[in-house]
């Protein structure tokens, strides 16, 4: 039952979007060929398409939908080298020195982005801030004290402090100083301008349905029937939109988390936040037109496998509450990141037999550094055909600490929740929804998934995931169907919001 107190809007729109103006981009209507054909508009596609552009390389940008209005428009857009607790585990998985290359490329993101705002006096509300890491219980400052210990072993400056400037009381805190936080849709439009001036041809609306082609000369089909030929494919669509019997999915998994954004009666001290203790607090503010407001999230869970994602919302309101005082949530919006089993994405040629064919994901909740560092590492392999940071982030490695351990748990959870989605029996008929209510029903003596929209049309699908066949889960906060095995996502009428998925979900029709 939703809270009727709520200051909650009634539907989700992230921040950034509803404060851009973004140019618009027609479909693509013709074959073309290209040196290197980027597919994903996002911080990853884009900065890869810029730098492309750039070494003197014709590019295609390609995506499904509109730029920007997937992972990199629904971001906190914090820009860091504080990865929550990641430094410790990657020294016990990969070692020292691997970790410090993982740091070493996330700054050198994170340098490129503030020296691009500098150099080209982009408007994106770039300002440096501290990126704060904090723990509120006994057992959480254990872990962040080994993360300090992490970060004494590579070189990374920190101040550890025992106070906040928040009405939260901390047992430490890890500090990380000039870090930064911006607008990443306007940084990312200034690029985009950019690149269209130095001739880089931009289609929206476009699904990228399969490879055809040889290695050396991949030719991209579109879901109308276009062609686009080139010889370098970068496939930076957040889940890979061809796997090329990579088994990504197997590989990876979907985490949702979430976010709102309120005018706050107490004046936000600067800083970006985030606990280590569960669930997950964020913290950062941003400010357009003037208006001030903080950006609070958290809340995260595997894609699908929570059914009242409403009240996610409502816990990031009470938390904003007790510590700002809420006078308007102006917006809330979810986010959807892929995880490795090793936490460290995924960047390099698809597989051995696609050398041509690059992927670039699984920033797990990092995307800002971590995609725009991808976009380096993939230029350097395209025209250098070599990069020092290739054995960290290949996606073929394989460590055998966490890979084995990792990959039976996540494809353990997979074969539950097939398994489980298969025997559920819906209580409810299509006659029993509210307005605005969704969930499995019985249709015709069998499961289907329905949603009554406010004017009170049924909207029936068939609750089979079109990847492999996993049951979908109805999400409140956001209106959609969710896969709980690999995370795709469907809007109500079944279309695809989000892979592995290529295809919509099946309506069905009452007999």
């Amino acid at each position: 039952m939703k809270n009727t107190n709520s200051k909650l809007p009634r539907f989700p729109e992230p921040y950034w979007r509803d404060t851009a103006n973004l140019p618009a981009f027609s479909k693509l209507s013709k074959h073309i060929t290209v040196d290197a054909a980027v597919v994903g508009g996002g911080i990853t596609g884009i900065t890869s398409a810029y730098l492309l552009a750039k070494e003197g390389l014709k590019v295609a940008l390609i995506d499904s939908d509109c730029l920007l209005n997937g992972t990199t428009g629904h971001t906190t857009a914090k820009v860091t080298i504080q990865h929550d607790l990641i430094y410790h585990e990657l020294i016990q998985h990969v070692g020292t020195d691997g970790a410090k290359h993982y740091y070493e490329a996330n700054q050198a993101g994170l340098d490129f982005i503030r020296n691009t705002v500098e150099e080209k006096n982009i408007p994106c509300d770039f300002s440096n801030q501290d990126a704060v890491l904090y723990a509120v219980s006994d057992e959480s400052l254990d872990k962040l004290l080994k993360e300090k210990d992490a970060y004494d072993a590579i070189g990374i400056p920190y101040e550890f402090i025992e106070k906040l400037p928040l009405n939260i009381d901390i047992k430490g805190a890890l500090v990380v100083k000039n870090q930064a936080q911006f607008h990443p849709l306007n940084y990312l439009h200034a690029l985009l301008e950019e690149m269209l001036q130095s001739g880089v041809q931009i289609y929206e609306n476009t699904a990228i349905i399969d490879v055809k082609g040889t290695k050396e000369e991949p030719v991209l089909l579109s879901n109308e029937g276009f062609e686009v030929t080139c010889e370098h494919v970068i496939a930076a669509t957040h889940f890979p939109f061809y796997d090329g019997n990579g088994f990504y999915f197997a590989r990876m998994y979907a985490d949702r988390s979430y976010v709102i954004s309120a005018k706050t009666s107490k004046p936000y001290p600067g800083g970006m936040y985030l606990s280590v203790d569960e669930p997950k607090r964020s913290l950062r503010s941003a400010s357009s037109s003037g208006q001030d407001v903080v950006l609070i999230g958290g809340e995260g869970h595997k894609a699908g496998q929570e059914k009242d994602t409403h009240k996610l919302y409502e816990k990031l309101e009470g938390f904003g509450e007790d510590i700002f005082g809420l006078e308007e949530i102006t917006h809330r919006w979810s986010a959807q990141d892929l995880f490795t089993l090793d936490k460290i994405p995924y960047i390099g040629p698809l597989t051995s037999s696609n050398p041509n064919i690059y992927a670039a994901t699984g920033f797990h909740k990092w995307g800002m550094t971590n995609g725009t560092f991808a976009a380096h590492m993939l230029r350097d392999l395209i025209v250098k055909k070599e990069s020092r940071y290739f054995d960290l982030f290949t996606p073929s490695r394989f460590h055998s600490d966490p890979g084995v351990k990792e990959f039976l748990k996540a494809n353990a959870d997979v074969a539950k929740h097939l398994i489980a989605g298969k025997i559920k029996r819906p209580s409810k008929t299509p006659d029993d929804l509210h307005a605005d209510e969704g969930c499995a029903v019985m249709v015709n003596g069998k499961k289907a998934g329905g949603y009554k929209d406010e004017q009170g049309v049924l909207h029936l699908v068939d609750m089979t995931c079109t990847h492999l066949g996993c049951e979908v889960e109805w999400n409140s906060g956001d209106r959609s169907w969710d896969c709980p095995c690999h995370g795709s996502r469907f809007s109500y009428k079944g279309d695809v919001i989000e892979g592995p998925a290529d295809k919509p979900l099946k309506m069905i029709k009452e007999e």
